[in-house]
């Protein structure tokens, strides 16, 4: 029978009943159990997108924010430099090309553009210290680099 000792009752004076205690521990079990959900480590990505835009309110053409300038070099040890697709071989031409597209961007109210120097591992820092100062003549004040290609 539940709930009643076996033996003396000097053995045990008071006489405790814990059915009760064990159908609650047993009743939080399995609430617990059927109450607790496994977290998906693959196969979901939890991202936070703006759900008004999409690829359809994309432009067509990309918007260029930088003035570049790649620096290449060439198997007959000399330098390229390239301003867009266009080969810039002397200083006064790159200085004016930069000019114009700096003062383009001011133009359009945005004057904090900067120069950006893409230039190869095998460039010498003489030519990409040139092409600093001749940004700086033009006028620009930001200047940065562009994480080139890793070797091979």
């Amino acid at each position: 029978m539940a709930g009643s000792s076996m033996g003396d009752d000097a053995d045990n004076p008071i006489a405790i009943n814990v059915t009760p205690l064990v159908d609650i521990i047993f009743c939080l079990c399995v609430f617990f159990m059927i109450s607790f959900k496994f977290k998906q480590l693959e196969g979901k990505f939890d991202t936070w997108l703006p759900k008004n835009k999409g690829f359809e309110g994309m432009p067509l053409k990309a918007v260029i924010q930088e003035i570049r300038v790649a620096l290449f070099w060439n198997e007959n040890s000399t330098v390229t430099r390239k301003f867009g697709t266009r080969i810039v071989p002397e200083d006064d031409v790159l200085q004016k090309l930069i000019s114009d597209s700096f003062a383009d961007f001011k133009r359009l109210n945005n004057p904090d553009v900067g120069l950006t120097i893409d230039a190869d591992v095998r460039v010498p820092w003489e030519a990409i210290v040139n092409v600093m100062n001749t940004g700086k003549k033009a006028g620009l004040n930001k200047v940065e680099f562009a994480a080139g290609a890793p070797t091979k």
